[in-house]
């Protein structure tokens, strides 16, 4: 089993998940509810892990069987990665928050809160952007086998992100509402995105001529 699969995965499915952004918005303000939080998360997983295995699976398997697409992919998520860490080190110098009361959730059925949840996650362009392109270009570095294990470390950080949010609402609202966190998360982020970006050029330059 490759570790290090599982664990590229994890740590970037991880930077691409945690941001500010409606989805997790809907997802802390439906815990501070405590309205169909359980189902809440679940659905944002399912749509993530559906996009994640596309993305890992059908898309890598495709950049692999073209050495130049390969290279072309590597290098495009390359700057796509360091254009994620200079929004990250910008957001750092003037940062937001994420701020959601309990009062700001609007009690409805359960099928319209469904429907919510499948509207954030799958009409969000950057979804397909962050899940498909960039996780499919780097998980395109790996076999068949080892593509799997790094989708299911892309598909555990969504886990871990979205059940946390959700069912620790309460205690984590307060966290996520001061901007000093927010500048930390995002200058931790903007560091990753600039070592994956290296480890994808570096690739680019070396290990694609083998395959």
């Amino acid at each position: 089993m490759n570790l290090m699969a599982i664990l590229e995965g994890l740590t970037l499915g991880s930077a691409l998940i945690v941001a500010i952004g409606a989805q997790n918005a809907f997802v802390l303000r439906q815990g501070l509810a405590r309205q169909h939080v359980f189902v809440v998360c679940t659905v944002c997983l399912a749509g993530d892990a559906l996009l994640i295995t596309l993305g890992a699976g059908g898309l890598g398997t495709i950049l692999r069987a073209d050495v130049l697409i390969l290279r072309f992919t590597a290098w495009a998520g390359a700057i796509y990665l360091l254009f994620v860490a200079a929004q990250s080190f910008r957001r750092v110098a003037k940062p937001q928050a994420l701020v959601v009361t309990a009062g700001e959730a609007r009690l409805g059925s359960l099928a319209k809160v469904i429907a919510s949840a499948l509207a954030l996650t799958f009409l969000n362009p950057h979804v397909y952007l962050d899940t498909v392109v960039v996780l499919g270009s780097v998980a395109a570095r790996y076999a068949s086998g080892d593509r799997a294990l790094f989708a299911f470390g892309a598909v555990l950080a969504s886990a871990a992100w979205f059940y946390a949010l959700g069912f620790g609402a309460a205690r984590l609202a307060p966290l996520f509402g001061r901007p000093g966190t927010w500048r930390i998360v995002d200058g931790g982020i903007g560091v990753l995105m600039l070592a994956l970006s290296a480890s994808l050029v570096h690739w680019a330059l070396t290990a694609v001529n083998s395959q």
